[in-house]
């Protein structure tokens, strides 16, 4: 059993993003699903559509949510699932290098891995003078 993980964005973002890692990695080691949310979706309406995802891709050992941009609706919706009962930690500011980090430190467990994910985005960014 493993920590599952579920994308909730604003629509086209995570499911461009799931592609490309997809792309790279060929297959994912933990269990991945995306929920694209439309701009005008209210989460309590969205809530059992996020309920069933985060079901879905639960392992045994909790749930990695991953939201595009903390305090809209993607970000709203994740923090009402994860008070569901299912053990989840919700993390902001998706990005392709966060979930490929995140994927490549599968063995971690769900409490371990908010930290990973951030890192991920942190070193993800580079400044470069060219």
């Amino acid at each position: 059993m493993s920590v599952g993980v579920l994308l909730i964005t604003h629509e086209g973002i995570g499911s461009a993003i799931l592609a490309v890692a997809i792309r790279l990695l060929r297959t994912l080691p933990l269990r991945t699903e995306v929920l694209e949310v439309p701009f005008d979706g209210d989460p309590d309406d969205l809530l059992p559509l996020a309920s069933a995802a985060l079901r879905r891709v639960d392992g045994g050992h909790g749930v990695l949510i991953l939201t595009d941009l903390y305090g809209a609706t993607p970000s709203n919706l994740a923090a009402k699932v994860a008070r569901l009962g299912t053990p989840a930690h919700r993390v902001s500011a998706l990005s392709l290098p966060m979930l490929l980090r995140v994927m490549n430190y599968a063995e971690q467990e769900l409490d371990e891995l908010p930290a990973v994910a951030a890192a991920g985005a942190r070193n993800g960014v580079i400044i470069d003078e060219a």
